[in-house]
């Protein structure tokens, strides 16, 4: 397989992954869960309003990865997002904040995962998130580079 078809095929995994997860947190943003009133520990919004920023974030990065043409573009804001998150639970690390991530908020109990399991399961999701849509960038530059050291030869 081409680096052209795994760019693709991680485009639209990560699309996918992204529009599950964001479409999660919107709509358990809208729960009654009382945890959803509480501040973020980080940013000092209440998670409800966090996680309904955060899914929209998603789902539009979904989109660019899903039904648009713009794959760089897609890979990026991959990259970019994957970086935030893996900055946010650094910051929720230093403060020694331990409780699993609420990430895919309702789902959780939806496919009757525990708290743990859930938050393993997206840490795994990050490092493929972040691994694969850098690996895809630097294929592209490392493709770039090569195309104008041969350009500027000819």
């Amino acid at each position: 397989m081409n680096a052209s078809a795994l760019e693709r095929r991680f485009r639209y995994t990560a699309g996918g992954i992204l529009a599950i997860t964001g479409l999660a947190k919107a709509f358990s943003a809208f729960g009654s869960a009382r945890a959803l009133d509480m501040p973020d520990p980080l940013m000092g919004i209440p998670f409800r309003h966090l996680m309904l920023l955060v899914g929209l974030a998603e789902m539009f990065v979904a989109f660019l990865c899903l039904l648009t043409d713009k794959r760089g573009i897609s890979l990026m804001a991959v990259a970019w997002l994957a970086t935030g998150f893996l900055v946010y639970r650094c910051g929720l690390w230093l403060i020694d904040w331990h409780k699993p991530c609420g990430c895919l908020g309702d789902l959780t109990a939806a496919l009757h995962l525990s708290p743990q399991v859930a938050d393993n399961l997206m840490k795994t999701v990050l490092a493929y998130l972040l691994i694969g849509s850098y690996w895809n960038l630097g294929i592209r530059w490392l493709v770039a580079r090569r195309s104008s050291t041969v350009d500027g030869l000819a």
